[in-house]
């Protein structure tokens, strides 16, 4: 991500997963989307 879209990304969700992709399948969506469903997005705030 080194100086790609710094700027776009500002608060962006970042989902990493050690499956490539071409092995990405319905079964890895569905768990990043659950992933996804459970962060606490303060969208830049401190807690």
């Amino acid at each position: 991500i080194s100086n790609f879209l710094l700027w776009q990304c500002a608060y962006s969700e970042f989902y990493f997963t050690k499956v490539l992709w071409p092995d990405f399948n319905e079964e890895e969506f569905n768990e990043a989307l659950e992933e996804f469903k459970n962060r606490d997005r303060r969208f830049g705030g401190i807690k």
